[in-house]
């Protein structure tokens, strides 16, 4: 069984992907960060945590083979294919507060991804206390020697996609990035398209 799910450009989603399912997130255009989160689907205490993941593998990227680690140390899914290369799990989400700090106080109004994480939450009784830090799918933050980040124009070419294969049931919330004042989007947010199988 295949569901396909378009999501807007500057949108939330979520669904549900059961222990076995693989998840293909795709980068329609190119140059789309895609934020996500995964909740253990019965019991969203659990819940994905980039400290864990980045222990377990010894290293700052997410990409093929990577294991997505729990808030218990349990894997939530792994990484099974990747045609972008590297993603980041640093870096955060971004926000109105973020955008008014970096970009100035007339981006305080624009939408960004805490508020679309609080919105696609509630749907599930969760509220902006469980918004963990999360996988930026797609985006480029190179990480230079001694420790600093920048966020720099997008590696990922039309039709990249990266696909997980589920270890438990798992809650995905996704926000399509809808960051137009840095290059993580390519100053141009555009659709994604999500596939569940199995």
């Amino acid at each position: 069984m295949e569901q396909i799910h378009d999501i807007p450009a500057n949108r939330p989603w979520s669904g549900l992907v059961k222990k076995g399912q693989t998840i293909r997130i795709i980068d329609s255009y190119g140059q789309q960060a895609i934020d996500t989160i995964f909740y253990n689907a019965h019991d969203v205490g659990e819940r994905y945590s980039s400290q864990e993941t980045m222990r377990e593998q010894n290293g700052a990227y997410i990409t093929t083979g990577t294991k997505l680690m729990s808030s218990e140390g349990n894997v939530m899914l792994t990484v099974t294919a990747d045609t972008s290369g590297r993603h980041d799990t640093n870096a955060g989400c971004c926000s109105c507060e973020s955008n008014t700090v970096r970009f100035g106080h007339d981006t305080r109004h624009l939408h960004a991804c805490r508020d679309n994480f609080i919105l696609e939450l509630a749907r599930h009784g969760m509220t902006k206390r469980d918004i963990v830090p999360n996988i930026n799918f797609f985006m480029n933050v190179p990480i230079s020697q001694n420790g600093a980040m920048t966020i720099d124009d997008g590696i990922s070419a039309p039709g990249d996609h990266v696909e997980m294969l589920a270890a438990m049931d798992v809650l995905c919330v996704i926000s399509n990035c809808p960051q137009i004042n840095n290059p993580c989007n390519g100053f141009d947010p555009t659709p994604i398209r999500v596939v569940i199988r199995g």
